[in-house]
């Protein structure tokens, strides 16, 4: 076939029409795709390129006051509370006294029955009557054997009577001041049951050991006590709620710190907004552990002449441990702040990565290690870049820090955080 044939065959099957479209969709196919791989990049280039150099957040270092506090809770308590209970058994004649009535030394609480005690006191006060009766008795029949033995002993001086009457009268005399002696011991036994069953009788009135006011009563008239187990308590007393203590909890940790003689300040729920004086009085050895927490108890002393505090009262108390007036200041933020290098991204291997370099990674800062001396490296901005100080610390109120010595100058911009930068 020839070749103007061919030509004539292909335009009529429309070959070379579809041949050209084909090689004309491949060539805006391959400008599409190349389009789009374009704005990928631009894409990947403006949200993953690289970063500013880093910035921080910076705070001055002054010099200005500091006071350091322990914060304790606990709660408010008497001076001195006495439980009064009874000796005795019996019935409970009268009580006399109620809640909050103020009390004196002496005064009667309340009243057992006493007929039975009475009588006992009867009972030995007449067996004393008739001991000593009996002294008396063995008393002149000592007297008549000792005349007796003196006339004997005359006689046998004289031969007028044998040796063996002599040592008969002898002995007897001998007898009946034994049976003196013995009744002299009764005596003395009987006295002290009358003493017994008097101080018996006295017990029978419940009184008051103390000045104080009457903080709870548990018993009531009719009522039987019965103490042969364990004494029954039926009063509480306060003795004095115008000086008052607060026993708080010192944690472990803080106890080092805390010291007699140290001034406090507490508040209680009653008056959240009133700040109350306080003293520590004792600082007590004993550990108490509750839930694995080892506390030690602070009793601090207060002033509770206007009545406003109350027996059992919760407390919060901040105890004043040191207080500087002229302190090198750094937040504590600052202690806590190190920079860490750059992370970038391991490479992969697209055509990408090569071409656009992946974006840093923020720097991110980690707790700095104390030296051996408790020495500790502080950043400061300086010159626009951080550079790290050697400082010793001291106190601490929590949030801010003393700064006792190292290469830190008040006014320096301590770096306490880094932050990410703008695009």
């Amino acid at each position: 076939m020839s070749a103007k044939r061919q030509q004539d065959v292909a335009a009529e099957l429309g070959l070379g029409e579809t041949s050209r479209n084909g090689r004309r969709w491949g060539r805006w196919l391959a400008m599409v795709l190349a389009g789009a791989a374009i704005a990928a990049a631009a894409v990947l280039w403006l949200g993953l390129g690289d970063e500013a150099s880093p910035q921080y957040r910076t705070v001055a270092a002054q010099r200005g006051p500091l006071t350091v506090r322990v914060t304790a809770t606990g709660s408010v308590q008497p001076t001195n509370v006495v439980d009064i209970s009874s000796e005795l058994s019996g019935i409970v004649r009268t009580v006399k006294v109620d809640y909050n009535d103020r009390v004196k030394v002496g005064q009667a609480l309340a009243e057992l029955d006493t007929d039975k005690l009475e009588a006992e006191v009867a009972h030995s006060r007449a067996t004393l009557l008739a001991r000593q009766a009996d002294v008396a008795e063995a008393e002149a029949r000592v007297a008549e054997k000792r005349s007796e033995y003196r006339r004997v002993q005359r006689l046998q001086e004289k031969n007028f009577s044998s040796q063996a009457d002599l040592d008969t009268a002898k002995a007897a005399y001998q007898t009946a001041q034994a049976a003196l002696a013995s009744a002299r011991a009764e005596v003395a036994v009987a006295q002290a049951n009358l003493d017994v069953d008097e101080t018996n009788l006295k017990k029978a009135c419940i009184c008051s050991p103390i000045d104080g006011i009457v903080l709870t009563r548990q018993v009531e008239p009719g009522q039987t006590v019965a103490s042969s187990l364990q004494a029954p308590v039926l009063f509480t007393l306060a003795e004095d709620l115008a000086k008052m203590e607060l026993e708080v909890d010192i944690d472990e940790a803080d106890i080092g710190k805390v010291e007699e003689g140290q001034r406090a300040s507490f508040t209680v729920e009653a008056f959240p907004t009133l700040e109350l004086p306080a003293t520590i009085k004792e600082l007590r050895y004993a550990p108490e552990t509750v839930g694995g927490v080892v506390t030690y108890k602070a009793v601090l002393a207060i002033d509770n002449s206007d009545l406003i505090l109350r027996p059992g009262m919760t407390a919060t108390a901040e105890i004043t441990v040191a207080h500087l007036e002229q302190a090198l200041l750094v937040p504590n933020a600052a202690l806590r702040f190190a920079p860490v290098e750059q992370e970038t991204a391991p490479e992969s291997g697209s055509v990408l990565r090569k071409i656009f370099p992946h974006r840093p990674q923020r720097p991110r800062a980690r707790a700095a290690a104390a030296g051996e001396h408790g020495e500790r490296p502080l950043w400061v901005l300086r010159d626009g870049s951080a550079q790290a100080v050697t400082v010793t610390p001291g106190a601490s109120d929590g949030s801010m820090t003393e700064i006792l010595e190292g290469g830190l100058r008040p006014g320096d911009a301590v770096i306490v955080d880094s932050v990410a930068p703008a695009r």
